[in-house]
């Protein structure tokens, strides 16, 4: 017999557990959280690999209620972070909630329940309510090479990093230039005997200035919890006032590319290298990278760069687009995530028999990044077009949790069993301010193609605004945007009542 609850949270990265600790906080204790793997963590538990760290300051990539004082670095590495999210599991009793092991294999909608049944891996559950937290980065994204499963070395991604290889003295090729590959690569390299990266677009990078947070500090942080919060305000001002340049005045971008170019001259004194790694689009167009240490290592005697994408591979030797052939042991993919078709959508079954993936063929959109029309009482987290490209992620969860906590208020409010359909008119009009915006920015104008565009070309990925815009948003559920659905309702002989099971609430 299925488990009933109030909730259920799919994944327990940020997400999963800031809905959690948010409907503790709520007064509301019915609810699980399902994850499919044996611990929390989300992709700060999948992505081990050597040299995994964040990119935006500790004190920033963390929750509002839930400060860390003692981050050992400014910019702290996959070990502390994902430390600290067992630390959040612990502090606010979430382990009860949990329930590891339990792969989400479908949610179907229940339309005479007003309720969605869950098939998992553990077995069977029914929520009243579904919020999404499996994420964007949960799902490695491996290209279909022709000949890949003929190579006799061993291949995996850089999220499913197989720590029992040693890659000492081997040939190690790297497949992809982003967040994740410049920090396997200075990582790896004093190790491998000989590394080729291929490269199919250059990134722009900048300095990472990063550096151990001193036991003063700590201890003032741990004295003055106001000292962490200004330390957080600050870190997120300097990142608001960036926005514009981002958002509708990508011009002003020329500045931040000339330091990038003098990084890049800092430390690549060949020619010919410092070509090949000078990109062709405006900075910002792609995420900007942050290493110290990524140049100085494509510098070293036994580091090759391919400036072109892998496009076969014959036996144990890799052919580049530009036809380059590189004999290698070891095949590191460094090549993303299944973003803009995330395969839980395919897993999601609507108020019409259709899956959300379905839903989205023509690219996703959400009412204010949470709701889909048709998916009644499903929520998801890092929903489309809440991505950011230049500040933390933990602001737009937090934001998209204040939306989740009022979403449950309203449907009390409604009183009996009720739910909650984003009306095509309303997501519609969401989207398409969200696209208008879209279309001077950067991420759009720039030049270049990124993870955040999907196949037909469109954004379907960032947030075009500040994340102050974006909890403004966020703060209240307007019903006018929702259909009501009522269930059947039973009179006094148990008999069911006749009347229409929708509800229209209008302004």
């Amino acid at each position: 017999m299925a488990e009933h609850v109030r909730v259920a949270v799919i994944g327990s990265g940020f997400g999963g557990l800031g809905a959690a600790v948010r409907l503790r906080r709520e007064g509301i204790t019915d609810f699980v959280v399902l994850e499919r793997a044996d611990s929390v963590g989300g992709t700060w538990r999948d992505n081990s690999y050597p040299g995994c760290a964040c990119d935006v300051p500790s004190h920033l990539y963390s929750f509002s209620f839930a400060p860390n004082p003692d981050w050992p670095r400014t910019f702290s590495g996959q070990e502390h972070i994902r430390a600290y999210l067992e630390h959040v599991t612990d502090t606010f009793g979430l382990r009860p909630h949990l329930r590891l092991g339990a792969e989400v294999r479908r949610m179907t909608w229940d339309a005479q329940e007003l309720r969605w049944d869950i098939e998992t891996s553990a077995g069977r559950y029914s929520a009243d309510v579904v919020v999404s937290a499996a994420g964007p980065l949960s799902d490695p994204k491996v290209p279909e090479v022709p000949g890949l499963d003929s190579f006799p070395g061993k291949v995996f991604h850089s999220a499913r990093w197989d720590h029992g290889h040693d890659l000492t003295g081997q040939r190690v090729a790297v497949i992809g230039t982003g967040a994740s590959a410049i920090q396997i690569v200075p990582a790896i390299q004093p190790k491998a005997g000989r590394l080729t990266l291929f490269q199919r677009t250059p990134p722009w990078v900048m300095p990472r200035v990063d550096r151990a947070i001193s036991g003063a500090e700590r201890a003032l942080h741990r004295t003055l919890p106001l000292t962490t919060q200004l330390r957080r305000g600050l870190l997120w001002g300097i990142r608001e006032l960036q926005v514009q340049a981002f958002t509708k005045h990508p011009n002003q971008l020329g500045l931040v590319e000339k330091l990038a170019k003098q990084n890049m001259a800092r430390s690549i004194k060949d020619p010919a290298l410092r070509a090949k790694l000078t990109p062709d689009y405006r900075i910002g167009c792609k995420r900007i990278l942050l290493s110290s240490t990524y140049y100085p290592a494509l510098t070293q005697p036994n580091v090759d760069v391919v400036a072109s994408g892998l496009s076969e591979v014959r036996g144990s030797t890799l052919v580049a687009a530009d036809g380059t052939e590189t004999e290698a042991d070891v095949i590191v993919f460094g090549t993303g995530f299944h973003v803009t078709d995330m395969p839980i959508a395919e897993r999601v079954v609507g108020a019409d028999g259709r899956t959300l993936a379905e839903s989205w063929k023509d690219g996703m959109e959400a009412l204010r990044g949470a709701a889909a029309s048709g998916f009644p009482n499903w929520m998801t987290i890092i929903g489309p077009n809440t991505g950011l490209g230049n500040s933390s992620m933990i602001l737009m969860i937090e934001s998209q949790l204040n939306y989740m906590a009022d979403y449950l208020r309203q449907l009390d409010v409604l009183g009996g069993r009720a739910a909650l359909d984003a009306r095509p008119s309303a997501v519609h009009a969401w989207n398409r301010r969200v696209q208008d915006r879209m279309k001077r920015t950067v991420w759009n104008t720039g030049g270049c193609t990124s993870w955040y565009l999907d196949a037909s070309g469109r954004n379907t990925t960032i947030w075009p605004g500040t994340t102050g815009e974006f909890r403004r948003a966020t703060r209240r559920v307007d019903l006018a945007e929702y259909e009501v659905l009522r269930a059947p309702a039973a009179n006094s002989e148990g008999e069911k009542a006749k009347k229409d099971d929708k509800d229209e609430v209008t302004a």
